[in-house]
């Protein structure tokens, strides 16, 4: 009997219409609509519940810590479309679109809870000073095995072992490449459907784990979407070969974590890069750096949003542990990968790659502003032959980055009190339920021994 699949499509489905926002983890929520229905979506008339932006990892509203769900009639707020986000469902049936929107009260002002609206405002601080940001996203993840619903424990596909074990590490190794050349081929054609502007694929040190570069943006909310957008296909893309893809910052003890790199520079009304230093003292660019720095330890918990993300600070790895900064220096949290002419930028080397990107950007950016204003002083930059002394540590611990956040006044400023105190309190829960939680290594090391 004749397959009823093509190109793993199901020949005779309806296409359909999905209309997404983005949750507090970076998770895409929304509705999914029959083609033809979309009049609807244009004209602003789907509605969800605005809690729906408050829920935690677990899909939870936490209704008794933030009082915005039940409490106050679980009220539905207006979900407006972003025409500019409309792209194509290539994993779908033909035809199928989905499109990115931003949740608004009946009033017309954006939701305090959305991440989308959170960076637009954000952006607008930089518009009012006559500048735009220039953001572009370099996101790791791993591809792994399909049987991880059925085994509990993540697995490298099949092709990158031997004898069920990883063949070693795979940085830049193009055997690792050929070996899920037809992911990667799946993963290449969505995102050229997508229009999204992915530049290089790259093997990285993790089996299964690689990274794909997205090209710079002149808009920052463009640049979030590019990446959320990339995060879906690689998913999809896996289900399509039976693999599993997964931005978990640390699935596997042995092997390196995943990130999420970004590169950020400012450009004038004139087109032109103001943190270019043409041949002379960087001062604007130190400035800036010495804002990011300043505020890294407040936004911690955006960089790394979970539990597990904290498993991938680690002394020797090339996630940063310390603030500090270097020109070309991988080691750093903030690396200048030039300083003079156009590409002149900066790398921020700190976030996973669970973490939320429009959240990500907007403190990115929020402490970039507060280099804008003065002369500060960044403090020793890190070479490869000087590593300055007593610098400070980025944290270890899930709740003391939490604690850190919520009386943070620089996070109070960027994302707003209410959020502050929404997304504080949600993963203060997150972090306390994971204290409370007794952990196989517990078992493993103290049963026997206590």
């Amino acid at each position: 009997m004749a397959s009823d699949r093509m190109d793993g499509k199901t020949k005779g489905d309806d296409p359909r219409f999905e209309i997404l926002i983005v949750g507090m983890n970076g998770d895409l929520r929304g509705k999914q609509l029959l083609s033809g229905a979309e009049d609807k979506v244009w004209a602003g008339d789907i509605r969800l519940p605005t809690s729906t932006q408050s829920l935690d990892i677990w899909g939870d509203d936490n209704d008794d810590i933030t009082g915005l769900s039940l409490t106050i009639g679980d009220p539905d707020g207006k979900v407006i479309p972003d025409r500019r986000s409309l792209a194509p469902m290539p994993w779908a049936p033909e035809g199928s679109m989905q499109v990115l929107a931003t949740m608004h009260e009946f009033d017309g002002s954006p939701s305090f809870m959305d991440p989308r609206a959170i960076l637009a405002s954000v952006v607008e601080r930089y518009a009012a000073r006559g500048l735009t940001p220039v953001v572009a996203t370099e996101l790791e993840f791993y591809v792994m095995s399909g049987d991880w619903r059925e085994t509990g424990r993540p697995c490298p596909p099949e092709s990158l072992t031997y004898r069920g074990e990883p063949n070693g590490f795979q940085l830049y190794d193009m055997s690792a490449v050929d070996a899920l050349d037809g992911y990667l081929q799946t993963l290449r054609a969505y995102a050229k459907a997508q229009n999204l502007p992915a530049d290089a694929t790259t093997a990285e040190f993790g089996p299964g784990q690689f990274e794909v570069n997205l090209l710079h943006r002149a808009d920052a909310l463009a640049a979030a979407d590019d990446c959320l957008y990339l995060k879906r296909i690689a998913e999809q893309a896996a289900r399509r070969h039976g693999l599993k893809s997964t931005c978990m910052a640390k699935p596997y003890s042995e092997h390196a974590g995943s990130g999420l790199h970004v590169h950020a520079s400012i450009i004038d009304g004139q087109g032109r890069n103001i943190l270019d230093a043409k041949g002379g003292e960087p001062k604007l660019l130190k400035s800036v750096i010495s804002g990011l720095l300043d505020s890294m330890r407040a936004a911690q918990l955006i960089f790394a949003p979970f539990a597990n993300s904290y498993r991938r600070f680690q002394p020797g790895s090339f996630a940063p542990v310390d603030l500090t900064w270097g020109s070309g220096h991988r080691g750093t949290a903030i690396r200048i990968p030039d300083k003079d002419g156009p590409a002149a930028r900066i790398e921020h080397r700190v976030a996973g790659a669970d973490a939320n990107p429009y959240l990500l950007l907007a403190a990115i950016l929020g402490g970039m502003l507060t280099g804008l204003d003065g002369e500060l002083d960044p403090g020793e930059e890190t070479t490869p032959s000087h590593i300055p002394a007593n610098t400070t540590r980025l944290t270890h611990d899930f709740l003391s980055a939490v604690d850190t956040f919520r009386t943070s006044p620089f996070i109070a400023d960027i994302f707003g009190a209410r959020y502050q105190a929404l997304y504080g309190d949600t993963k203060r829960k997150e972090a306390l339920a994971h204290l409370r939680t007794v952990s196989d290594f517990d078992y493993r090391t103290y049963l026997p021994r206590l």
